[in-house]
């Protein structure tokens, strides 16, 4: 048997995970000096207020190992290996926490996976693994699996707003004023496990438009293709 565990950047619904029997592991969100757990202690609403009012943007931390320790456990007292699938190590430190929780398990097979990606793209993986799992595959072939899968994932998102990449530092003050006076909507990609301008457009209707377009174009309808 093969245990499946991912974590909350792939915004896999938790209900749906446990339904699965997906082990889900938290994201760590810091305000100022306060942290929180993203799944049991911060929910979006709040997560929403707490940004708005934010003088600078929170940042984010990968989960500690010791988050992983009570999957492991289990795993090894089941005699099941893991498959952890993680977000992008460019973007996130995740993939390197579950490889230091899986060395204090020397007896556990742990095969740690960096999709690349994060997100809806992310949760695919994390669904695909899950049915490979429940039909008997064994943890190599749903490695392989997955690393056949994963170079053709595709992620295009927009952004209402330019403060927030301003405030992180990805585009300039005077440039995010500029952006936002001209109403400029930039369609965002992530490539090779980082975020990247894909194009922009003029107001937020135009770019709304142009996101279908893209996706039908970079992704046409397929009978193996997922959402």
């Amino acid at each position: 048997m093969v245990k499946i565990v991912a974590d909350t950047t792939s915004g896999l619904p938790l209900d749906l995970a446990r339904e699965l029997g997906i082990a889900m592991i938290p994201q760590i969100v810091v305000f100022g000096e306060e942290s929180y757990r993203d799944d049991t202690e911060l929910d979006t609403d709040t997560f929403l207020k707490k940004l708005k009012a934010a003088p600078v943007l929170p940042k984010t931390a990968a989960p500690p190992p010791p988050l992983y320790n009570p999957v492991f456990e289990e795993a090894a007292k089941k005699g099941e290996e893991v498959v952890v699938i993680a977000p992008s190590a460019k973007v996130s430190g995740t993939v390197r926490s579950a490889e230091v929780a899986a060395q204090e398990f020397p007896g556990l097979k742990v095969h740690v996976v960096d999709s690349l990606t994060i997100a809806g793209n992310l949760a695919s993986l994390v669904l695909l693994a899950h049915e490979w799992a429940e039909a008997g595959a064994d943890a190599a072939t749903i490695v392989a699996r997955l690393n056949e899968w994963i170079p053709r994932g595709r992620i295009f998102f927009l952004v209402d707003t330019l403060e927030y990449l301003q405030k992180g530092g990805r585009i300039g003050g005077a440039k995010a004023l500029l952006g936002e006076m001209m109403q400029i909507k930039p369609i965002l990609t992530i490539r090779q496990g980082q975020v990247e301008p894909f194009e922009q457009q003029r107001t937020r209707k135009r770019a709304v438009a142009r996101l279908g377009e893209v996706v039908m174009e970079q992704c046409p309808r397929s009978a193996d293709g997922r959402l």
